[in-house]
């Protein structure tokens, strides 16, 4: 395999980077400017480990504080869960 054949695949898609409005409860959080999905999940992911929201038997697993459980609407979900949560607060 060649490396122009590697470099080609790793191309990022154009709707990942696309800027989204975040919903006023998701914007408590990440901020109310527009940002790409991938940033605002950055964002979450700083906002968790500053609050120490992982679960600490399994890591997998985000304990929601009155904040995140606006935006995922119930106490825990998965770390992949959470991508697809936030896709309803954001256009």
């Amino acid at each position: 395999m060649s490396t122009e054949n590697t470099a080609a695949k790793k191309k990022v898609n154009p709707a990942f980077m696309k800027p989204l409005k975040p919903s006023p409860a998701l914007a408590a959080i990440v901020g109310a400017d527009p940002l790409p999905r991938t940033e605002i999940v950055s964002k979450l992911w700083v906002y968790i480990k500053a609050n120490n929201l992982q679960d600490a038997g399994n890591k997998r697993m985000i304990n929601a504080d009155a904040k995140l459980k606006e935006v995922f609407g119930k106490s825990q979900v998965s770390m992949f869960e959470m991508a697809k949560l936030i896709g309803a607060h954001v256009s």
